[in-house]
């Protein structure tokens, strides 16, 4: 059976070549929509054998994307972003997907990485990313869209690597939502969720508080609303209000089990009110739900792993414990052993023993 990439795209020009060479040899058709670049965007994909079709903007990303898969007429429909890239691992387990292509799947969920500035995975979800043309799925959402799928649906870990370039649009998404707001649309569900984080990303922090407040009181998923009582609580961190911060993030119970990422921003709050001992609490119970290896939601690996050893390092020197406090150093440093709070205490507590050394 056949498979075709379909991706939607506007000035893309400094990180387009590397997706499209990470992905050269997989697909039958590529399929490429332009919203109004003014950069060589088209032409790079042109360089690649791609069909580009030009797309009037008319602030509405489902719009795009669904005229996209329009325009293919490959047996199964695949998508990406231009600042994503699949790495030789995902391209070998892609090729050997597209040929066990049967028809009996309609949609495959892949895993989506989220790489940091030092190519380390700071987040991982589920994306639905390749489904079965006949089954007509459609996207939906003007910002942060989705493609709505069901019937048969499987999950492969096979990952697409999101490598973010220079962002060059800033405000665009809020001045979509803002214009659904003027029209008389009020965003609900999903909806809601980005919208708040839409004004937080843009400093609105207190109509950004509000919007949570309101999605949270809503229909949405317990992911969702896990999500939006930590970006409440981080709201509240910056107001300088530690009760509703407190608040915020025990609410994120209501919705499902402790997820490491709340456990963390627990240990940091009440290591800042001078509780080291209830802190590391909160730490190794981050620990403890990571090692439970949770595969749904927003995955940051780092809240249970690295974070909370590289806390527990810190309560355990600010309760006199040094050797304790090293031994959590360590522990970080092997997770990443490059990184820079790591070689600090390293150095901090060699400099500690030795001078202890000498006293005894």
């Amino acid at each position: 059976m056949t498979l075709a990439l379909c991706m939607i795209v506007k000035n893309e020009e400094d990180v387009l070549a590397r997706c499209l060479d990470s992905v050269a040899g997989i697909f039958d058709e590529l399929v490429l929509v332009d919203t109004g670049s003014e950069d060589a965007t088209k032409e790079i994909a042109a360089r690649y054998g791609a069909r580009v079709y030009d797309f009037a903007w008319r602030d509405d990303f489902a719009a795009a994307r669904n005229f996209a898969f329009s325009k293919a007429g490959a047996d199964y429909l695949m998508w990406l972003d231009a600042d994503d890239v699949l790495k030789e691992e995902a391209r070998t387990a892609l090729l050997r997907l597209k040929a066990e292509l049967d028809g009996s799947v309609d949609a495959y969920f892949l895993r989506y990485e989220a790489e940091d500035g030092e190519g380390n995975t700071a987040l991982t979800f589920w994306r639905e990313r390749i489904v079965r043309r006949a089954c007509g799925f459609v996207w939906q959402g003007a910002v942060h869209e989705t493609l709505c799928v069901c019937g048969r649906v499987r999950r492969l870990d096979i990952a697409v690597t999101h490598r973010r370039g220079e962002r060059k649009e800033t405000g665009r998404n809020l001045r979509i939502y803002l214009r659904m707001l003027l029209a008389g649309r009020t965003p609900r569900g999903r909806e809601a969720f980005y919208f708040a984080r839409e004004l937080c990303d843009n400093g609105l922090y207190a109509p950004a508080a509000d919007a949570y407040a309101f999605f949270l009181q809503g229909e949405g998923w317990a992911e969702d609303k896990i999500c939006a009582c930590r970006d409440l609580a981080a709201i509240f961190r910056k107001a300088g209000d530690p009760e509703r911060r407190r608040a915020a993030l025990l609410q994120s119970f209501r919705y499902g089990e402790p997820r490491p990422a709340v456990c963390c921003d627990l240990g940091e709050l009440f290591l800042e009110e001078g509780d080291a001992q209830t802190a590391v609490f909160w730490f190794k119970l981050a620990l403890n739900e990571g090692e439970r290896e949770r595969d749904e939601g927003f995955v940051c690996p780092d809240h249970s792993g690295y974070l909370p050893c590289i806390w527990l390092c810190v309560c355990y020197d600010r309760l006199g414990q040094p050797e304790r406090a090293r031994c959590w150093n360590e522990r970080a440093g092997r997770y990443k052993p490059h990184d820079k709070s790591y070689l600090y205490n390293k150095k901090y507590f060699e400099s500690v023993f030795t001078d202890k050394g000498k006293k005894t």
